[in-house]
């Protein structure tokens, strides 16, 4: 991860901003050679959590069949 000198932030900020928009890696602000804060890319929230993991799942197979594997269900 980048770091940065605040006085360097202060002066060069909004070409920092455009960097951390096109690069999408965040740049962290040190004051004192201690870190202060971090400039990250924007991540918008879903405004639901239907479909939040629509491209992290993938299903194979039929997911409905029975597997014909024998089971007591009553205990």
């Amino acid at each position: 991860m980048k770091t940065v000198k605040a006085s360097e932030f202060k002066a060069k900020c909004l070409h920092l901003m455009d960097e951390v928009a096109e690069t999408g890696e965040a740049i962290v602000v040190t004051k004192n050679g201690q870190p202060i804060s971090r400039l990250e890319p924007y991540a918008r929230r879903p405004e639901t959590l239907f479909g939040a993991l629509r491209s992290a799942i993938e299903i194979t197979g039929d997911i409905v069949a029975p597997l014909d594997v024998e089971w007591d269900a009553a205990g």
